[in-house]
């Protein structure tokens, strides 16, 4: 089971990794240029607590929907 990253978001633009490579999971420092996945871009409107996506199956990326807790 691949639990939820839990960050404190600013407002602004975030990048989140989806190659797995980042040095600054979870979001994107450029690992994926090797690779051919594409970071997802996300925006935030306030400062808010949030579960990010690290199973790779939620329905509401980059957002856990916890689908890590089934099989």
């Amino acid at each position: 089971m691949s639990n939820p990253f839990i960050k404190e978001l600013e407002p602004g633009t975030h990048t989140r990794c989806a190659c797995g490579r980042s040095k600054t999971s979870p979001f994107c420092d450029g690992s994926h240029k090797e690779t051919a996945k594409q970071p997802l871009q996300f925006a935030v409107t306030e400062n808010k607590k949030a579960a990010l996506c690290n199973c790779a199956r939620t329905s509401t990326p980059p957002y856990c929907d916890g689908s890590h807790q089934t099989k």
